[in-house]
């Protein structure tokens, strides 16, 4: 008889369209408020509304904080420097979209 042993993952699927409130952005990519507030200032992030208790961070968000966090902890790269690079790596999937349209 062997012996299996199995691994149970929990988690949430979140939608791209769905959103986050500031709280539980913070909770799933395990940064601070203040961090998260230094990204908006800094426009790799949009939340929707006005004021910070009413922000609403569409799902992508999530992927562009760890993305943010990683390129900080592991380059030591700046939020400006961050900012632009994130928006490059923006740029490089809408054309690599783009050219995959347009080969047969």
């Amino acid at each position: 008889m062997t012996n299996n042993e199995f691994e149970i993952q929990v988690g949430v699927i979140i939608d791209v369209d769905s959103g986050l409130t500031l709280s539980q952005l913070c909770r799933v990519c395990a940064v601070h408020a203040d961090y998260v507030i230094e990204l908006v200032e800094e426009g790799v992030i949009q939340p929707h509304g006005e004021e910070i208790t009413q922000w609403y961070f569409p799902g992508l968000s999530i992927q562009r904080t760890r993305k943010a966090r990683r390129l900080q902890a592991d380059l030591g790269i700046n939020l400006a420097g961050v900012a632009v690079i994130l928006e490059l790596l923006d740029e490089v999937d809408s054309l690599r979209l783009r050219l995959k349209d347009l080969q047969p």
